[in-house]
């Protein structure tokens, strides 16, 4: 009698403990499955809010560019003064030295001593140099964040830094960060998109995070 006692106690005790190991289970299931977004942590926030007050800056490098089968790497300089943007260009297909210069709304594109304009910069460049360059998104691409016209899905290393933007059918590929003051930014950004078969591969950029308005007048 005190054996059969024995074993239903002890019986008992692991239901119990079973019971509270599913309950344990169940709750953080529970709590993974309400756990915030990726985008929502704290070092992306942070980061986030940097980048958007970062309106005025340089950077300097080379874009590899793959279109329709053809394959072409200029140098690059992007001056860009809030919402107003000079870039250069050397060596694009068969422009020598191109300068696209722009704001919302209205863009120039000079070569050869020719000037043409055009209301957005995508227009332009695919009509005067036979490829494609989301200028407008890319201001917010190469930095490091997602344009605010559209709908977007962003993915994170083990750091929580943003590695993949997707949006718009571009997906955006950000590589080697730097420290500049508090903020980082890449050196390297990948932009590829099925139609087209397009790729753009920004390499070697280097930025000057005091873009100057002395420079702008003089171009």
């Amino acid at each position: 009698m005190n054996i059969r006692v024995k074993r239903d106690n002890a019986f008992r005790e692991m239901s119990r403990s079973a019971a509270g190991l599913l309950l344990a289970t169940a709750l953080l299931s529970a709590c993974a499955a309400i756990a915030p977004p990726a985008e929502e942590n704290s070092d992306w926030s942070r980061q986030r809010n940097q980048l958007q007050d970062f309106d005025s800056w340089e950077l300097r490098g080379r874009v590899n560019v793959r279109y329709d089968n053809e394959s072409h790497t200029p140098r690059i300089n992007w001056l860009q003064q809030n919402v107003e943007y000079h870039i250069r260009l050397w060596g694009t297909f068969n422009a020598g030295n191109t300068l696209i210069v722009g704001r919302p709304g209205y863009v120039t594109l000079e070569n050869d001593g020719e000037t043409v304009d055009a209301s957005s910069p995508e227009e332009l460049i695919l009509r005067q140099m036979g490829y494609e360059l989301p200028v407008s998104q890319l201001n917010y691409w190469i930095k490091g964040l997602p344009s605010p016209d559209s709908d977007f899905q962003l993915s994170f290393n083990e750091l929580n830094q943003l590695t993949t933007i997707e949006q718009a059918d571009w997906t955006i590929n950000l590589s080697d960060m730097r420290q500049y003051g508090e903020i980082n930014l890449p050196r390297r950004v990948e932009l590829t998109r099925p139609r087209n078969d397009i790729r753009l591969n920004f390499i070697g950029l280097n930025w000057t995070t005091d873009a100057l308005t002395d420079e702008l007048a003089e171009e």
